[in-house]
């Protein structure tokens, strides 16, 4: 038989010991359980590496002391603090006043230059104990540091995959046992078909493959590829000196990054070829959103760091001020050593001129009018970043006049297209294979999540421009005027912009980007960008917003962001006039998911360089093509959490033809950029195939009955994990096409299967990738559709009845579904309450079994009565007044939802009455009996009819089902 221990982790293991390192059993580490550090280990490795500590082993326990007090110091000072201060001790920076007459010395606890001069240990099964006792799968110990961790978990259950590892590593070890992860460089979780990692407190969304990006694998070959590259000794301490950063983030807290392979494969292939000195120039593409700005920060710190290179300057060059300022914040936030952003040209050739040995952040601007040479040395490595624009002109001409020995490397994140074939002369080496040193594509970025793949919808064609009768519009608009002021109107006014502009279209264009956005955006709790043709659109556009605004969409959810000149009027400096930092503030409110802000509307700035995973859709109303169209559309490809696609909305008919708009040689393009219309094509399918797990059952039987029989059809795991794979992919469709009115045939299949499926979902939350949370909209269509419970929650009655238990064990087959169904919808009841999630996982474990043969029917019945019990037992203890407080939450937002204008409900009143009534009226078990059930729902329809909310069904339903579950 297959399990996690003989199968990934033993490959682990296996692959591991034959890169250098030594296996020793957990156990037989000769350490405490309460150590987090092997300090015989340690104290060896300070003796051998540090003159200065070499046969006195007192010095040793000083420094052990030092490093036992920063990770004690995780308590107090949070994770990533202590990480941070401990990761500053392994990369020597740290110094002790061992040297003569008290001299502080540098201490080093690792040897990075000389591999072979450190210890390597990896061990499974190790268990730590502070508090509370975890067993960790696998740990990389170097020196006696535990600076990697390992969670493995089944390659044979499919509804448990790495994310099961990965959420074990974040929400349980990081959170329980803190101080073990003080040393930690990375921790990786693989299922033997995926293999991620993550560093400390990184959201597991932002886990990533370590991917070698020529090779195609997968299952355990893919595992063994990732682990023989990533676990190599020398790749973790080169991740651990150079490809670790700490930064600040927008919200003032500090995180720990760190690279993904393509940043480490690109770094070090310019570092390389660098240290060559042989070819002096390079390109890199990395499509747009896959972390190119951290790329340039890895890049530089190893520049600086490498011992041959001497210290060298490093040159970061940009195109524009808004990227200059992007790049820079990178830098800030990454606290960059010896990093300066150069304020002016004169600045620049001054530091050029001194030799300034420093990262200097500049514009490729300010390279204009340097008069000949400002630096002959080749100690000069240069980025550029987007290299595809304006350095292959004068300004780059310029730039390569004034430093004419220094290396240069160009940094894109679009493709090269035939009109830039001078890109590849101006930074191409010929010995690179198609013209890249390094080139990480559309489909890696989308297949490794780095980002989100980018659908496009376009808009009826009333709200379009027709090019073809454009001509003829214009001309009906100037035909009366003279020769001369025809062409005036032409030169200041633009055929195009005027008619874009037009009341009656802005109107109709912004009446339809609400819409869409209330129904389809907002609903996901994700933001908007609306790209106009110029700032009076903006503000046009704006204002037409604000006309529409109600409780739905009020005025402060949206705002402009636009460069205002010295000729713009003084009602736009008012509103929209606003200093470096009040923009910064405005966009950190828009990056915030709970802020009102939701829809920025712009021209041209945030096109470029502008980050924000919550930006989900953008209104596109401005021509754009190639580089700059693919750039502006990337906005929105960034992954956030419950996000599956960048949503374009297009209103100029960019799109109807795509090759046309992004003349690009990738043909792969339509991989990622994809038609929303095409989507449609797939719903048919993809609906069959879901119905196809349930013939001859008649869809039309509800309540127990039906969905018992539609749990038949599935009796196994396989089984339950192949429908849940199907219905996966045909949710994602559902919601991306929702509210569209093609799904409405379908809307009644797609909500049965929606319910079977939940039904299913395994209460413990195991696989947590294959079976995941509903969506936003099938959430809602389920809800505005319960009418009866779907099962009859008699567990009370199974387990404490002789008569039903005689029954049930006489014929156990038969009823084995049954009883499993009820306990999985009663612990479903409970969420995230830990005693019920154990029971959750007990109830998996059963399952297993069962299903592998370890346990006959009868046996297995037997335990799940067992269990039943438990789970009765376990609900007295639970305070009633938990679950009515959970109970008058559900009704309250019930009513939020339903509140309108015209319907004004005082929503606490409401739920007080309906609370109070139904309390009065209940009795224990009142579920189980016609009595209790007609009496709760005269009391609930007392209740509305007080308010005048007694014709409404679906409302009557609904809360009817919330006190059913909570009352």
């Amino acid at each position: 038989m297959f399990d996690e221990a003989n199968t990934v982790e033993a490959l682990v293991l296996d692959r591991m010991t034959k890169l250098g390192w030594v296996y020793v059993h957990g156990p037989s580490l000769g350490r405490r359980t309460s150590d987090v550090l092997l300090e015989s280990r340690l104290s060896e490795a300070l003796e051998r590496l540090n003159p200065d500590i070499a046969g006195q082993p007192e010095r040793a326990d000083e420094v052990i002391f030092k490093l036992r007090a920063v990770i004690g110091g995780v308590i107090g000072g949070g994770m990533v603090g202590a990480n941070e201060e401990f990761m500053s001790w392994v990369r020597g920076e740290q110094s002790m006043p061992f040297g003569p007459d008290g001299e502080h010395v540098t201490i080093r606890l690792v040897d990075f230059d000389q591999a072979e001069r450190n210890t390597f240990i990896v061990a499974n099964q190790v268990t730590f104990s502070l508090g509370v006792e975890k067993r960790f799968d696998v740990v990389g110990f170097v020196n006696g540091l535990p600076l990697v961790l390992g969670e493995a978990k089944s390659p044979v259950r499919k509804a448990v995959t790495w994310v099961d590892g990965a959420d074990q590593v974040h929400n349980d070890y990081e959170v329980n046992v803190p101080s073990f992860f003080v040393p930690n460089v990375f921790s990786f979780a693989t299922d033997g078909k995926e293999y991620r990692f993550g560093s400390i407190r990184m959201p597991i969304h932002l886990w990533a493959p370590w991917r070698l990006t020529d090779e195609a694998t997968a299952g355990l070959q893919e595992v063994d590829r990732a682990v023989g590259s990533m676990l190599r000794p020398a790749v973790v301490l080169d991740i651990a000196r150079s490809f670790t950063v700490f930064a600040t983030d927008r919200g003032h807290r500090k995180i720990k990054i760190i690279c993904r392979f393509q940043q480490y494969d690109a770094a070090n292939r310019i570092v390389d070829r660098v240290v060559e000195g042989r070819i002096r120039k390079g390109l890199i593409w990395h499509f747009q959103g896959s972390g190119k700005s951290l790329l340039m920060v890895f890049t530089a710190n190893k520049l600086r760091q490498h011992e041959a290179l001497g210290n060298p300057t490093v040159l970061i060059v940009v195109d524009r001020i808004d990227l200059d300022t992007q790049i820079t914040a990178t830098f800030n936030a990454a606290d960059v050593a010896n990093m300066v952003a150069t304020e002016s040209r004169s600045e620049l050739r001054e530091l050029l001129a001194r030799d300034a040995r420093k990262v200097i952040v500049t514009t490729i601007h300010k390279f204009a009018e340097a008069g000949g040479v400002l630096n002959d040395g080749s100690n000069i490595v240069v980025l550029v970043d987007e290299a595809h624009r304006t350095q292959e002109g004068d300004l780059g001409m310029q730039m390569r006049i004034a430093l004419p020995n220094a290396f240069l490397f160009g940094l894109t994140g679009t493709p090269i297209n035939t009109r830039d074939r001078n890109t590849f002369y101006a930074f191409g080496a010929p010995e690179d294979a198609g013209g890249y040193l390094s080139r990480y594509t559309f489909e890696e970025s989308i297949r490794d999540d780095a980002t989100l793949p980018l659908r496009f919808e376009t808009r009826s064609v009333d709200l379009r421009i027709d090019r073809a009768a454009l001509d003829e519009e214009f001309e009906d608009l100037i035909r009366h005027l003279s020769d001369e002021d025809r062409a005036e109107v032409s030169r200041r006014a633009g055929r195009f912009s005027l008619l874009v502009k037009s009341p009656s279209r802005v109107a109709a264009v912004v009446a339809d980007i609400r819409q869409h956005f209330l129904d389809k955006v907002a609903p996901e709790g994700f933001a908007a960008m609306i790209v106009t043709v110029d700032q009076e659109a903006c503000v046009l556009y704006k204002d037409a917003l604000d006309g529409l605004a109600d409780d739905d969409l009020p005025a402060e959810v949206s705002d402009v962001v636009m460069n205002i000149g010295q000729g713009a009027p003084q009602d736009w400096r008012r509103r929209f006039g606003r200093s470096k930092d009040e923009e910064s503030v405005l966009l950190d409110r828009f990056r915030d998911p709970s802020d009102p802000l939701k829809i920025l509307i712009v021209t041209a700035k945030l096109l470029t360089g502008f980050d924000a995973p919550n930006l989900q859709c953008m209104y596109l109303d401005r021509s754009l093509r190639d580089h700059t169209l693919l750039q502006a559309i990337c906005r929105t490809n960034r992954p956030s959490p419950g996000k599956s696609h960048g949503l374009i909305v297009d209103y100029l008919g960019i799109f109807d033809d795509v090759a046309q708009a992004l003349a690009f040689d990738e043909a792969s393009i339509d991989k990622v950029i994809s038609n929303i219309d095409e989507l449609k094509d797939y719903l048919g399918n993809a609906m069959a195939k879901c119905l196809g797990w349930f013939p001859n059952i008649d869809r039309r039987i509800g309540g127990w009955e039906g969905l018992l029989a539609a749990q038949e059809c599935l009796p196994d795991t396989n089984r339950r994990d192949s429908f849940a794979s199907d219905f996966t992919d045909l949710s994602l469709i559902w919601e991306a096409l929702s509210p569209d009115p093609v799904l409405v045939p379908m809307e009644i299949d797609y909500r049965w299967l929606a319910q079977v499926y939940d039904s299913l979902r395994p209460p413990s939350g195991n696989g947590k990738l294959l079976w995941h949370a509903l969506g936003a909209k099938t959430i809602d269509l389920i809800h505005k559709h319960v009418t009866v419970q779907a099962v009859r929650d008699d567990l009370e009655t199974l387990v404490m009845d002789a008569a039903v238990l005689e029954e049930l064990l006489n014929d156990p087959d038969r009823h084995i579904v049954e009883v499993e169904i009820k306990i999985s919808a009663r612990l479903r009841r409970h969420g995230d309450a830990p005693t019920f999630i154990a029971l959750s996982e007990r109830l998996e474990n059963l399952r297993l079994k069962h299903e592998q043969g370890l346990l006959a029917s009868l046996d297995f019945l037997k335990q799940l009565i067992d269990l039943a019990k438990d789970v009765v037992e376990a609900e007295k203890d639970q305070p009633a007044e938990i679950q009515e407080d959970q109970g008058k939450a559900a009704l309250t937002e019930l009513f939020e939802d339903v509140k309108t204008g015209d319907t004004p409900v005082i929503v606490e009143r409401v739920v007080a009455d309906i609370d109070e009534i139904v309390r009065q009226v209940r009795f224990p078990g009142w579920q189980q009996t016609e009595a209790g059930e007609r009496e709760v729902k005269k009391a609930l329809r007392r209740s509305l009819l007080k308010y005048k909310l007694h014709t409404d069904q679906d409302l009557f339903d609904r809360a009817y089902a919330y006190i059913v579950q909570y009352y």
